[in-house]
């Protein structure tokens, strides 16, 4: 009977201590599986963003090589700051691409041949002083000027002579 009273007092005392013990580290365990999840989701999201941020980018950069005139205010070599990033991304096209590229200088009717000949020249070399500056090399750029030779608009009014006040970006 001894025997029997001190299994049974054993068995009490396992079961209170059994009774008494916590889950706690369960709960911890969960807690630790929801954070993360949580941080998991957030890396997630986290980079969904950036690779959204990537292609609006690369769609922004697509948009601007798309455009390849630069237009010149009348009697005017100097680059309007409108195409500034233009030639940024272009310039760094020629050199991710090994390209090479011809900047077409243009003038409108206005001035004799000569003059319209050297104002094209000077508004193409503007265009490739910039390149340069952005490190395209001197071997990748070739610049030539038509003048008033070959309008992008033939007619005789501001308009036409605004189209015809140009750059045109052409690569080989």
């Amino acid at each position: 009977m001894k025997r029997s009273v001190q299994l049974l007092l054993a068995l009490t005392a396992a079961l209170s201590l059994a009774a008494c013990s916590t889950t706690q580290p369960e709960e911890e365990q969960v807690d630790t599986t929801a954070q993360e999840d949580a941080a998991a989701q957030a890396e997630a999201e986290a980079l969904a963003r950036q690779r959204a941020a990537e292609e609006a980018e690369r769609q922004r950069i697509a948009a601007l090589l798309e455009n390849n005139v630069v237009y010149f205010d009348f009697d005017d070599d100097s680059i309007r700051s409108e195409y500034v990033e233009l030639l940024e991304a272009h310039a760094k096209y020629i050199q991710s691409s090994g390209k090479s590229v011809v900047l077409e200088g243009h003038a409108d009717e206005r001035g004799t041949p000569e003059y319209n000949l050297a104002l094209g020249e000077r508004r193409a070399k503007s265009v490739a002083q910039l390149m340069r500056t952005y490190g395209v090399s001197d071997s990748s750029i070739e610049v030539i000027s038509f003048g008033e030779e070959a309008p992008a608009n033939p007619a005789h009014n501001e308009e036409a002579w605004q189209e015809n006040r140009r750059v045109e970006i052409k690569y080989q």
